[in-house]
């Protein structure tokens, strides 16, 4: 009887090769079928100090959640059950970069600027209302921190935040509020 060309070369190779060609067929399959070890949302999260980072920061809005000074000792900032917080919305509604918020006594707006990874401030007006609360006695400092911007961190991926660190080296935190 004669055998096809496929049979005589199946025939030719030995018992251990062929296990060896069904152990890599095998593995090969099983490989294709499964799932990602890593996927998106366990990555490593991307450096929010990237200057394309900053870029995301239109249409968003903040609140205030921690001030670090530079020298590591964390300032007091004031907490929701003290009042209104400490907010500030980016807004590109009406076609030109609109900076608003509360600044812990007083509701401030003005222009803002994303360049170079770096969010600024142009000239911010507000109400002039005085406060001897806890927010009215850091409203000048946060205004204040407003103007000196030397870095800006965004991080999109949750836990949502944008860090804004200053001249002096302070690091302002906030955190990003969704309707």
């Amino acid at each position: 009887m004669l055998q096809s060309s496929s049979a005589r070369l199946i025939a030719r190779v030995t018992p251990h090769a062929r296990a060896a060609i069904a152990a890599l067929s095998l593995a090969a399959l099983l490989s294709a079928c499964a799932m990602p070890k890593h996927p998106d949302s366990e990555a490593a999260a991307p450096d929010p100090f990237n200057p394309a980072a900053a870029q995301l920061l239109d249409d968003t809005s903040w609140v205030l959640s921690a001030w670090k000074q530079a020298d590591g000792t964390v300032r007091a900032i004031p907490s929701a059950d003290q009042g209104e917080p400490i907010s500030l919305t980016l807004s590109t509604a009406k076609g030109q970069r609109h900076a608003s918020g509360f600044s812990g006594c007083n509701r401030f707006m003005g222009s803002y600027a994303l360049k170079d990874g770096q969010l600024s401030f142009g000239t911010l007006g507000g109400t002039r209302m005085a406060c001897a609360t806890p927010g009215g006695k850091i409203e000048g400092s946060f205004l204040d921190a407003l103007t000196h911007i030397d870095r800006t961190g965004v991080q999109m991926r949750a836990p949502q935040q944008m860090q804004l660190v200053l001249e002096d080296g302070d690091t302002l935190t906030f955190d990003r509020v969704t309707e």
